[in-house]
Formats: C-alpha cells, structure tokens, sequence
C-alpha cells in the first residue's frame, strides 16, 4: 500500500472550496486537525461557524470524496464542530477575522477586484480612477450601450485620495441605517475623504480599520454593480487582512513602477494574496517612460521593465504600461480623470486595454 503523509492530506485539502467561495477550507482555518494511522486511516478534523445548515454537509462530501481517492488511504473519517456565526447588528452573518468565512458576496455586487500595491508613491489612486472609468466604459460598448455600473471602494483609511481624483464632494446621505455612496463620471464611491475634514488625521489602531472596512462593504447601499475596484494602501496591514476577511474577491491587480524597489516590494506584496488563495490578475506598470511628442522617443525615467520581472516573477500577466502624462497628473488634480478628459491619449488608450483584458479574464 502507499504510504500517505500529512502533507499531501493538506494539500489536497487546499484543492476544496468553501462552497460559493473560490478560497479554500484551509485558507478559511477550517481544518483544525488531521491524523493518519498507520493503516491509511486518515481522520480529519474540521470546525465551521455558520448558520446555514447544508454547509457542513456539503464540505464533508467533498472532503471524503477527495481524500477516498488518494492513493494510500484506506478509510476516512471527518468529523465537523458546528457553531452559529456571529450576527451582524443589520441581521447579517460575516467572518470574524478568525478564519471564518463571510456568508454571502456582497447584494448585487457581481466581481470584486482589489488594486494593491507594496509600497507608496505608485500612483495607484490615480490608477484605480482611470481604470475604473475605462471599466464602464468597455462594459458599455459590450453590451451595446445597456448602462453598466461600476463603484470604488476607497480603503486607503488614512491617505483617502480618491474624492480628489474622481472630484467627488460632499458628505453620503444616510437612510435606513444604509450609507448611500456619492457619483461621480458614473461611478459610484465610497471612502474615509467624505467622512472626515480634508485637514483632520485618521489616527486609528487595528481594530478601527477593520471595522471601517466591515461597515464600507455591509453598511454601503451599493445597489446593482458590475465591476467593484477596492483601492487598498500599501503594505501588508489590516486594511489588506481584514479585506481578505471580509469580502470574497475574485482577483487582485498589483500596481508597480519600473524601479528596482518598487519592484522588490510589491512582489511582498502580492505575496499576502497568494498566501490566502486571492487569485492574482495581473501586474499594470505605472509611470513606464516618458514620450517627446515631436520624436517620438521614449525615456525610462524610473527604470525599463519592472513590470515585467514582476510578472514573470508572480506567473501572471503584464496587463499594461501606463506612460508619465502632464495631462494624467493635471487631470487628477481637477477630478476629471485621463479617460474622461483626453480620451484619445495614450495613457487613456492603455487603460483601456487593461479594462478590456480585465472583463475578459472575470468573463473566463
């Protein structure tokens, strides 16, 4: 008979979903303990929270399933400790950070994407403001001028700069115990900028963020939206954690320039969504080269290609170079993002193509 290790019960484990999620039981901390006897008997341990009865039952069939056709193993026992999920004050379950998984995506909400980078200074706000106004743009002419919707979840707690590159002002109205996000070019918004004072410091420990984030993804009337795009900090911290905890993402896209440090720190960076099975889209260079509009030439102000050693590094795809702009810049400063404002630049035509390669892998 062939020996069986823990570590291939492990890893085929990974290779089971929690069920309506794409992340997996042991990504999710469900599995509190597996044993194998010296027979091929392999008993599993899996401890579950939630209020939805044919859960558990379905992660045990596949589990037994999964684990019966490993080479080696002779029976298999799984045994699951139920416990109801905490309530939400709105009636609605959701993780506790403990491993937990979220009972729902979010109403209406149909992808999620997060836009993350390893450190500041990207311009990944300014990215996240063009792409997602090229996002409409493209999900407009597929569906042949049917309206689109697509929001911006601002999670940059404590460096809001979307209300400035989107021109989005005022404060959200609230109703029903439901924040209504603001407009702006369509898109809806919502973040930390429209809830404090422009000169007033966000001065929140851990908790505070996780708990700003919770209320921006249950608390928001989002409505009917398309495509959502999370603008996260940089780093690794608890906006990142607690957003993997909180909504169930179908990818992320990592932002970089071509310097050599950008390019060692987000690699750290994309390795967090790795780690909890966030599958990467692709990696998007940003400020690239600078073009002479009279020659033509290119110069590489920040390096050449670290988008790509990112890319291949990661395994996933270069979605696109976006080019230093004067007009990039000016646009950000008035809130009318490149996309809107010079629609026929090159910068504008690349965000483009990254929306349309995005739409295209959330289709497959």
């Amino acid at each position: 008979m062939t020996a069986i290790n823990l570590e291939t019960i492990r890893e085929t484990l990974k290779s089971i979903p929690y069920p309506g999620y794409t992340r997996d039981i042991v990504s999710f901390g469900l599995v509190r303990d597996i044993h194998v006897s010296a027979d091929g008997k392999v008993e599993v341990l899996l401890e579950i929270a939630t209020r939805q009865e044919h859960i558990p039952a379905e992660i045990q069939a596949r589990v037994e399933t999964a684990l019966s056709n490993l080479p080696g193993v002779s029976a298999v026992d799984v045994r699951i400790s139920v416990a109801p999920a905490p309530q939400t004050p709105q009636g609605k379950t959701q993780g506790d950070g403990g491993g937990i998984p979220p009972p729902t995506p979010l109403d209406g909400v149909k992808h999620i994407i997060a836009v993350a980078s390893g450190k500041g200074g990207v311009g990944k706000s300014t990215f996240v403001a063009n792409l997602a106004c090229a996002i409409r743009q493209q999900l407009a002419a597929r569906s042949e001028g049917a309206s689109a919707s697509v929001a911006i979840m601002d999670c940059d707690i404590f460096g809001p700069s979307i209300p400035i590159m989107m021109g989005a002002r005022g404060r959200p109205q609230v109703s029903e115990d439901k924040i209504h996000p603001l407009q702006s070019h369509g898109i809806k918004i919502m973040s930390m900028g429209f809830l404090v004072d422009e000169d007033t410091a966000v001065i929140w420990r851990g908790p505070m963020v996780m708990k700003a984030i919770q209320q921006f993804s249950q608390q928001v009337e989002w409505g009917e939206v398309d495509v959502m795009l999370i603008d996260l900090p940089p780093g690794t911290g608890d906006a990142q954690i607690s957003l993997t905890q909180t909504l169930p993402l179908d990818g992320a896209l990592i932002v970089t320039t071509p310097q050599a440090v950008s390019v060692q720190v987000v690699r750290r960076g994309a390795d967090l969504f790795e780690k909890v099975h966030v599958p990467i889209l692709g990696v998007a260079e940003n400020m690239s080269f600078l073009e002479n509009p009279q020659t033509g030439e290119r110069q590489y102000l920040f390096g050449k290609d670290g988008g790509v050693r990112v890319a291949d590094a990661l395994g996933v795809p270069l979605l696109g170079q976006i080019p230093i702009e004067e007009t990039l810049r000016i646009g950000g400063d008035q809130g009318i993002p490149q996309v809107i404002s010079n629609p026929n630049s090159c910068s504008a035509n690349e965000f483009r193509m990254i929306a349309s390669k995005i739409l295209d892998s959330l289709e497959k």
